[in-house]
């Protein structure tokens, strides 16, 4: 029986370019159930790949292939990989970085370079710029469709050679915790940071409680305020800022119904520094 087939791409959906990766996939087995991540991923960000898919990937069955196509260095010397998460699933990807997320918070078992002399669309010609459907659409379709297995997809290689993006990890100095903005929780404009709950919670804030917020970008400070920390966006007015913790385990802030990104202009990646204390307790004198 065939596994889920997901695909992620940069390609968006006003061409044939995803519709194409489908017809190889369905032509290798149209037994196949195939499921689209996204293929709004903004041109060339490789860093929002690999959080798409750590935003996913355990989710799904064991055996499960994931196809992520964002290359922007397609045709070059970079290599071609499936890797083997630890939770059972696979992910067949340019070896950019795309696999950065995946590898620090999941896992990796192991990987495999592909073999591009056997798993690599029949007929495909001398092209070399379009590896989303000549080789990891095709190389995809024929794990998940059982027609090879992982040790058929090519030569091992070590898991420590893996490329990974440079991350800024974030950390508790005694006084508060400092991370960066990660990726936007896109259709709701909520930034979605690295520090995790548990990092948080040493500052000793519980919910209902208020924490002060600074949010940087290089030199420049956009945004200083304090907000509640809630448990659900139902626990602050329509229109008021809250922090709460993500589908991810992680911090993160948002407006009630408002885009917070939009409403400051806040972007995202290792330049975006957020820094969350506990807010000092205001005294009035009579």
């Amino acid at each position: 029986m065939s596994k889920p087939l997901i695909i992620q791409t940069d390609f968006g959906t006003v061409d044939g370019a995803v519709c194409a990766m489908y017809g190889v996939a369905y032509g290798v087995s149209p037994e196949l159930t195939i499921t689209d991540l996204t293929h709004e991923i903004p041109q060339y960000n490789i860093w929002e790949a690999s959080y798409r898919l750590i935003q996913t990937v355990k989710y799904w069955p064991e055996g499960s292939v994931f196809v992520s196509v964002v290359d922007p260095g397609v045709g070059s010397t970079r290599r071609s990989v499936v890797a083997e998460t630890v939770t059972g699933q696979f992910i067949v990807t340019p070896d950019n970085g795309t696999l950065t997320h995946v590898k620090r918070m999941c896992g990796i078992k192991s990987a495999r370079v592909i073999d591009e002399s056997v798993n690599r669309l029949p007929n495909s010609g001398e092209s070399y710029t379009f590896h989303g459907r000549d080789i990891y659409a095709y190389t995809g379709a024929r794990l998940a469709a059982g027609i090879i297995t992982f040790e058929q997809v090519g030569p091992v290689v070590d898991v420590d050679s893996v490329i990974e993006l440079p991350v800024v990890e974030a950390v508790y100095d005694g006084e508060k915790v400092s991370g960066t903005i990660d990726v936007l929780d896109v259709r709701f404009g909520s930034l979605w940071t690295n520090i995790s709950r548990e990092l948080f919670l040493q500052l000793g804030v519980s919910h209902g409680q208020r924490v002060e917020i600074s949010i940087e970008n290089e030199t420049r400070t956009l945004y200083k305020n304090i907000l509640m920390y809630a448990k659900s966006f139902a626990d602050v007015y329509v229109g008021e800022p809250l922090v709460y913790v993500n589908s991810l385990d992680c911090m993160a802030v948002a407006i009630n119904q408002g885009s917070f990104a939009k409403a400051y202009n806040i972007g995202t990646g290792t330049t975006w520094r957020i820094a969350m204390r506990k807010a000092p307790k205001i005294v009035y004198e009579d």
